[in-house]
C-alpha cells in the first residue's frame, strides 16, 4: 500500500497521539491543543462549502504569521481545494494579479493588510475573510448555489499524493511572479525527509520568525511541526530586537528557522563590535588560538540570548557571509545551512549541528538526487540539477516556462552553481543569472565578492553587477554608524557624512580590490542612499539595479 503523504493524513497522525499537546499559540498567550485545531479546521470546512468552494477552488491567504494562518490552510487543501499564500509584502498590484491569475475565490486577510485589497478589480473573488474571526468582510457574489452539507472525514479524505496542495508565487530575485504548483506529496514528503535530517519530537518548540506565506516556513515550520506533534510559537508584531528578546525567553525554542540576514545583522552590531572596541582586543582576535576562545564564550552567551534550549538553528533562503559561519562554527552554536527552492517544496540538500561543513549545504536529502550539469573540469562547478518526489508539478498556466526548467525525465534545474564533494557534501557558488563572464571568459562570482565588500567597516549591504561593462558595487552603509563618528555644527552635518561617505568608498575600493582576484577587482563603486529591495528571504532584488 502508498504511502499516505496528505495533509490530513499526517496531522490526524499527531492528533491521534497527542490529542492535548499545545499545537499553535502566539507568543505569551493560551495554545490551541491539537484537539482544538482539529475543531477549528471542521467549522471552517464546513464554512467554505457554505460559501461553495468545492474540490479544485483556488483559495488565499493573505495574512501574518498567527494560529489561524495554519487553521486557514488546513482547511482549504483538508477539503481539497488549493491555497494560494500571498507575501505579506507584496505590492497591491501584485496581490490583484495574483488573484486574477490563480482564479481565487476567497480570500483571508489580516485586518493590517486589508487596506491592500479593499479597492481590487477582480471577476473571480466572492468573498473577503477576516482571518482574525473568520467573519466576512465583503461579499461580491451572492451565492445561491444549492450546497449539500459536507461533513469533512479523516476516514474518508478527499485528497491524495498527487493532488494540488498550493500554488505559491514566488517573489523571485530576477523580477516576474510565477505561481509554482505544489502536491500534497511534494510538500509531506519534504517534511517527513526534513526529519530524518534532524529528528524532532513532540516535545518541541518552534518560534516563527519567516512569513507562512515562503514555502521555507510553511514546509519546515509549520508543516514538519504539526506531523511530529510539536509546538509553533508566534510573534503578534515584527520581529524586532524588542519584540524577539523577551520571546526567546518566553518560549525557550527548540528549533528556529531564520535567513541568513537575521544572524548576520547580530554578529554585525553585537558580537563583533565588542571584538573591536580596543587594539588590544582586536589584536587578539586576529590570532587563530585567541579568535576561537572568544569565539566560543560569544557563542556561550548567544546560546542564552536564544533562551538556551536550542537544538537546531536552520538557516536557508540566500547565502550566509562565511565570516559570520565561521563565528558560529567555532562558537559551537547549533547551526545548520539548507539549500532548496520554491520549486522544490523546498529543502533539496541540509544537515544536522553535528554534521556541518564550512561553507556546504551539507548532502542531498534522502531520496532526492543531485547532480552536477556543464561541470567545469578544472573546478568541478556546474548547474544544479535535482529530481525526487518533492519537485514542483510545474508553474501554473505557464507549460512553457515550465519546459524550460523541467526536463523530460524528471531533472529540475535550479539556476544555482556549484559542486559537490568526495563525501557528497553540496557546495553553492551562486545564481547562474548572477555569474559575471570576465573579459578573458573567466566566471566571476558576485556572491564572493560581496561576502568582501560586507565585512568592511560601516557596510550593510551590497551588490556587485555588470553595469554598461564595469564591474560595479552598489554598496549601501550603515548610516547610522557614520553619524556616531562624523560629530560637527549642525547645518554642515549633511555635508560631512556625504564626506566621510566618499573617504569610505574610497578606502573600500583599495580593501576589496586587494583581497579578490584580478578578475573580481570592482572598478567602480556607487553608493546606495536607501537600504535594497528585498525579496521574502531578504535576497536583493538584482534586477531592479540593473536596470538602472
Amino acid at each position: 500500500m502508498a504511502t499516505n503523504l496528505t495533509f490530513p493524513h499526517l496531522f490526524y497522525t499527531s492528533l491521534t497521539k497527542y490529542p492535548n499537546n499545545n499545537a499553535l499559540s502566539f507568543v505569551n498567550k493560551k495554545a490551541l491543543t491539537y484537539a482544538d485545531v482539529d475543531k477549528e479546521i471542521k467549522t471552517l470546512i464546513q464554512k467554505l462549502n457554505k460559501f461553495g468552494i468545492k474540490k479544485g477552488d483556488k483559495v488565499a491567504i493573505l495574512s501574518s504569521n498567527m494560529p489561524n494562518w495554519g487553521i486557514s490552510y488546513f482547511a482549504i487543501t483538508f477539503m481539497g481545494a488549493v491555497c494560494v499564500p500571498i507575501l505579506p509584502d507584496f505590492s497591491k498590484f501584485e496581490i490583484e494579479n495574483i488573484i486574477n491569475h490563480s482564479e481565487t475565490q476567497i480570500i483571508f486577510v489580516s485586518k493590517n493588510l486589508y487596506t491592500k485589497i479593499q479597492n481590487i478589480k477582480t471577476e473571480y473573488l466572492k468573498k473577503i475573510i477576516a482571518i482574525e474571526d473568520f467573519s466576512t468582510i465583503k461579499t461580491f457574489v451572492n451565492n445561491n448555489k444549492d450546497i449539500k452539507d459536507y461533513k469533512f472525514s479523516y476516514d474518508a479524505i478527499p485528497v491524495e499524493n498527487d493532488d494540488l496542495a498550493t500554488i505559491i508565487y514566488t517573489s523571485g530575485t530576477t523580477g516576474k511572479s510565477k505561481g509554482v504548483m505544489l502536491t500534497h506529496k511534494n510538500i509531506c514528503f519534504t517534511a517527513k525527509k526534513s526529519e530524518k535530517v534532524q529528528p524532532m519530537t513532540n516535545n518541541d518548540r518552534f518560534l516563527s520568525v519567516l512569513p507562512l506565506s515562503h514555502t521555507y516556513e510553511n514546509t519546515l515550520g509549520f508543516i514538519l511541526p504539526m506531523a511530529t506533534g510539536a509546538s509553533v510559537y508566534y510573534l503578534e508584531k515584527p520581529p524586532t530586537a524588542s519584540v524577539l528578546m523577551p520571546a526567546l525567553q518566553a518560549v525557550k525554542p527548540t528549533v528556529m528557522l531564520t535567513v541568513p540576514l537575521i544572524i548576520e545583522k547580530v554578529y554585525k552590531t553585537k558580537i563583533l563590535p565588542a571584538f573591536n572596541k580596543n587594539n588590544f582586543i582586536k589584536l587578539l582576535y586576529s590570532k587563530s588560538l585567541s579568535r576561537k576562545i572568544f569565539n566560543r564564550i560569544a557563542g556561550k552567551k548567544l546560546y542564552k540570548t536564544f533562551g538556551g534550549k536550542l537544538k537546531f538553528f536552520g538557516i536557508g533562503g540566500a547565502k550566509l557571509d562565511k565570516h559570520v559561519e565561521k563565528f558560529l562554527y567555532e562558537a559551537k552554536f547549533p547551526y545548520a545551512i539548507g539549500y532548496g527552492l520554491t520549486e522544490t517544496s523546498p529543502l533539496l540538500a541540509g544537515a544536522n549541528p553535528n554534521k556541518v561543513k564550512l561553507e556546504s549545504t551539507g548532502p542531498a536529502i534522502e531520496e532526492v538526487k543531485l547532480k552536477i550539469v556543464n561541470k567545469n573540469p578544472k573546478t568541478g562547478e556546474g548547474e544544479i540539477w535535482a529530481k525526487g518526489a518533492n519537485i514542483m508539478k510545474g508553474y501554473y498556466k505557464e507549460p512553457k516556462l515550465t519546459s524550460e526548467v523541467l526536463t523530460n525525465d524528471g531533472w529540475f534545474k535550479t539556476g544555482d552553481l556549484g559542486y559537490i564533494d568526495k563525501n557528497n557534501y553540496l557546495y553553492i557558488k551562486g545564481r547562474s543569472k548572477n555569474m559575471i563572464i570576465g573579459a578573458s571568459g573567466e566566471n566571476i562570482y558576485p556572491e564572493e565578492i560581496e561576502s568582501v565588500i560586507n565585512n568592511f567597516k560601516h557596510v550593510e549591504e551590497s551588490i556587485v553587477i555588470n553595469k554598461k561593462g564595469k564591474l560595479t558595487a552598489i554598496v549601501y552603509f550603515n548610516l547610522e554608524e557614520i553619524e556616531k563618528k562624523v560629530i560637527t555644527i549642525k547645518k554642515e552635518f549633511t555635508s560631512a557624512i556625504d564626506a566621510k561617505l566618499e573617504i569610505l568608498k574610497n578606502e573600500l575600493f583599495i580593501h576589496v580590490n586587494s583581497k579578490v582576484n584580478k578578475f573580481s577587482r570592482v572598478q567602480h563603486i556607487e553608493i546606495n542612499k536607501e537600504p535594497f529591495v528585498k525579496t521574502a528571504t531578504k535576497k536583493i532584488k538584482k534586477y531592479l539595479y540593473e536596470q538602472q
